[in-house]
């Protein structure tokens, strides 16, 4: 008979090639019954509804939404193929939302189908979806986004209403940026009867964005056709964030609509930048002093388990994991220790910008080296493997329990040029600072040292200005998170903004 943890190995080994084959999802026919029961007893698969499961961390709380919110459109997917097949596809507003990548995790999916009855299936952590009869407002030519069917971009375009750019602006700047040519559009303007609404709506958010040709071309080709327009712009922010914009990446347009709409929220929020300092010896050596203070605090953050004595002690170089099997073996050191090295790159950085060196500049082709810095001890003591060094992370990661999604890995080259190219263009320390260090994490490069680097990457920016090297503290850790959510889920940075403010002012206090 086959002992307990050889029945959890080979439940483990199955479990391995259906979360490769289905992104994490699984089904009770999948499985074994003994296989199942194991896996769920022992915290490696949770139970979404009757006969579905999603893959975990035994390590997680029954509470906690990560495997889910990792899972979501993956379970979406087979669900629906499972169920309908191709016999449906996401409404309008779902499948803007698959179109321009967005990064949160809906509270409700809208699915039409093309028989049936109408139900809400409700699923973990208040999400669902409605499912309803409506065939004849499903496409004949659909598109698969995602393992979705979805409607294609330039009908969901012509078919959203004039509330979605008031609710969701940056989506809709993002949607009409992937229309390369307005005459995607007319193709579906010009159908049937015609939609003059939508073609005086389009034209005016096409407009409001600096595209006047092409609101001109969607008005005069409407026009010959016999059809009225009343051009009219539908969004009710005061500037567009994107603009004419020639980026085709949705991901980096992402980024940029944040930037451009966050950007008079941040200098509102922070006090005027004091200037690059005088004597930048001077204010390295302010930094310096705060070198234990801010090592406890940002590894703590992390879940590091260290003390002013370690931090100290790797320091000074009392610290010797070739000799020393207990400081080998000590992941806390290691990260400490990393830690060390990246936080003494990352002075050499502050003073390449204190000596007049374009800061988006310097972080762009330093930020690399501070990864490196920072998980060096780790690879040689063979707790880190060495191929994490190598760059960007090579496949997906989540954020615990928030409803942001990190882009995909295939989103990381564009977006992180983006962002550096913001950050170089930046004339405003706060700007670059506050929203370099949201977005760093938004972007969510590495698969780990993310919240670390993103925290280098503020100081370097606030540094840029003359404003102190600014210290997170542990004990403000859970209004960190919840303010770096109300910006990548919520779409407000001021909470951001504003606790930034708390703790620079936290320090000087003392």
């Amino acid at each position: 008979m086959a002992r307990p943890n050889e029945k959890l190995a080979d439940a483990l080994r199955t479990l391995k090639k259906l979360q490769d084959k289905h992104n994490g999802v699984v089904q009770s026919e999948d499985l074994k019954e003994t296989q199942r029961a194991i896996l769920v007893e022992e915290g490696f698969l949770r139970p979404v509804m009757k006969g579905w499961y999603v893959c975990s961390n035994p390590r997680d709380s029954d509470g906690d939404s990560t495997a889910w919110y990792a899972s979501f459109w993956s379970f979406l997917s087979g669900y629906l193929s499972k169920r309908f097949g191709k016999r449906y596809c996401l409404n309008v507003d779902a499948s803007i939302l698959l179109h321009t990548h967005c990064t949160v995790i809906p509270r409700q999916i809208t699915v039409i189908l093309k028989q049936g009855g109408t139900s809400t299936l409700k699923l973990p952590h208040d999400t669902s979806v409605l499912l309803y009869p409506d065939e004849k407002n499903i496409p004949r030519n659909r598109v698969e986004v995602n393992g979705l069917q979805a409607l294609p971009l330039p009908e969901v375009l012509c078919r959203i209403g004039p509330q979605f750019f008031k609710n969701n602006p940056r989506e809709a700047e993002i949607a009409l940026g992937l229309i390369r040519d307005p005459g995607d559009l007319l193709t579906v303007l010009l159908s049937g009867e015609g939609m003059p609404s939508a073609a005086g709506r389009l034209a005016g958010a096409l407009r409001f964005m600096g595209r006047d040709a092409d609101a001109d071309r969607i008005v005069e080709t409407m026009r010959r056709a016999k059809h009225t327009v009343r051009e009219s712009n539908p969004f009710e922010i005061s500037n567009p964030t994107l603009g004419n914009s020639r980026e085709r990446s949705p991901h980096a347009m992402r980024i940029q609509s944040m930037w451009a709409g966050w950007r008079s929220d941040v200098l509102s929020i922070l006090p005027k930048a004091p200037g690059l300092p005088v004597t930048p010896d001077e204010y390295l050596s302010q930094v310096d002093e705060r070198y234990v203070a801010d090592a406890y605090n940002s590894l703590s953050i992390e879940g590091y388990q260290v003390n002013d004595e370690l931090i100290e002690r790797v320091a000074k170089g009392n610290w010797n994991p070739a000799e020393d099997d207990h400081d080998k073996a000590d992941r806390d050191a290691m990260a400490a220790r990393g830690y060390f090295q990246a936080f003494n790159d990352v002075k050499k950085s502050i003073a390449a910008i204190l000596s007049g060196e374009n800061p988006g500049e310097v972080a762009r082709k330093s930020h690399h080296h501070w990864y490196g810095e920072l998980f060096a001890p780790s690879v040689t003591a063979g707790i880190v493997e060495v191929h994490q060094l190598a760059g960007y992370r090579s496949g997906p990661i989540f954020i615990r329990n928030s409803m942001h999604t990190p882009l995909p890995r295939e989103a990381l080259a564009d977006s992180m040029e983006m962002l550096f190219n913001l950050i170089a263009q930046e004339t405003e320390p706060a700007v670059r600072a506050v929203l370099g260090h949201h977005l760093f994490v938004f972007i969510h490069p590495y698969f780990d040292g993310n919240g670390r680097i993103g925290r280098f990457l503020m100081n370097a920016m606030l540094a840029s200005g003359g404003y102190p090297w600014t210290i997170i503290r542990m004990k403000s850790r859970a209004e960190y998170m919840s303010a770096l959510e109300s910006a990548s889920v919520g779409g407000d940075i001021k909470p951001f903004a504003r606790f930034i403010v708390q703790e620079m002012h936290a320090l000087e206090s003392r």
